[in-house]
């Protein structure tokens, strides 16, 4: 099985945002909820939830972000 880089959803006090998403994204979205809920056998409900943990590990793993906030606080 392929090891999927979300892991785990933690459950955190949300903050409500409205976002449009492409159709094909959105298709995408629900494809990764599906493999998500089999790998981890945790259930995902509302595919909607995965957006937060992913954009936390994208900007967790951006390289030229982590520089840039370096540069800006020191």
């Amino acid at each position: 099985m392929v090891k999927l880089k979300l892991g785990a959803i933690a459950d955190h006090k949300p903050i409500k945002v409205t976002v449009e998403l492409p159709s094909p994204l959105h298709r995408d979205l629900v494809a990764y909820a599906e493999a998500l809920a089999r790998e981890t056998g945790q259930p995902i409900t509302d595919p909607v939830k995965l957006i937060a943990p992913m954009v936390q590990r994208f900007i967790a793993t951006d390289r030229g972000f982590a520089k840039a906030r370096r540069q800006s606080s020191g």
